[in-house]
């Protein structure tokens, strides 16, 4: 059996959350970027012996559509797979359940699923430095269950929470914009996983590609990206409530 880590992961949060279940198989884990833009994804293919960890951000109760897009060019040969969606302690809506359903459009057989929490990617007073010890302790003994699934030769699928059709996608909205402090190295543009930042204008963002992924604004080593902090504050004025109660990792397998 090979392990197999699929993320798509544009500030960290979801990589974290997919390491520590990963990371608690004790064994090599081989890992693919999802938020790589020049990768080819088409030349991936698993076997079905395989067990692999497919994790995504939920982006307003959905997978980011690039990430759907780039995860049905994987081959996976029903290889066994757990679907992980990260949400920022508000809700993951039908992001699990649209998961499920490209990883097995994409010819996995998806034995789990998980939902967990970790640090809102724009908003970062919720959900602050999750994935604490109580996660980490949580996704430890889920990572056990997946695995012991897996090596028992479940196929059961698991009853997924979320709605068909899937809740309506919201546009980005947040684009991140550069200040006098960008000094044009071009870093955002390099590691942008939709090419919304050309290359040879990184002060420059074109809005209608952004996903509002933040990424450009979590890895600028100057500090430069940033989006309106008055659009910020009524967002999260917005889902203040919905955030207020802690959420813990779910399993469903």
């Amino acid at each position: 059996m090979n392990l197999v880590q699929i993320t798509f992961s544009p500030t960290g949060g979801t990589q974290k959350v997919a390491d520590l279940i990963t990371g608690a198989w004790e064994k090599p884990v081989t890992k693919i970027d999802l938020s790589d833009a020049g990768a080819d994804f088409s030349a991936v293919s698993l076997g079905e012996d395989d067990l692999a960890l497919i994790a995504v951000p939920s982006f307003g109760g959905r997978v980011p559509a690039v990430a759907v897009q780039r995860l049905e060019q994987i081959r996976g040969n029903r290889a066994r797979c757990a679907v992980v969606c990260v949400y920022g302690n508000r809700a993951y809506e039908d992001t699990l359940l649209e998961l499920s359903d490209a990883a097995e459009k994409s010819g996995f057989r998806v034995i789990a699923g998980v939902a967990a929490v970790a640090e809102h990617s724009i908003i970062h007073e919720y959900a602050a430095g999750r994935p604490d010890g109580q996660d980490q302790e949580e996704l430890r003994s889920i990572a056990q269950k997946i695995l012991e699934k897996a090596q028992s030769g479940s196929d059961t699928p698991p009853q997924i929470p979320g709605n068909r059709p899937y809740k309506k996608a919201g546009g980005g909205g947040l684009v991140p914009k550069a200040d006098h402090k960008c000094n044009a190295c071009g870093l955002c543009a390099e590691k942008c996983p939709v090419q919304a930042i050309p290359r040879e204008n990184p002060r420059e963002t074109d809005g209608k590609k952004c996903i509002s992924c933040m990424r450009c604004v979590s890895i600028c080593p100057q500090k430069a990206r940033k989006v309106n902090g008055a659009m910020v504050a009524v967002a999260a004025m917005a889902i203040k409530k919905a955030c207020e109660v802690r959420k813990n990792c779910e399993l469903f397998c």
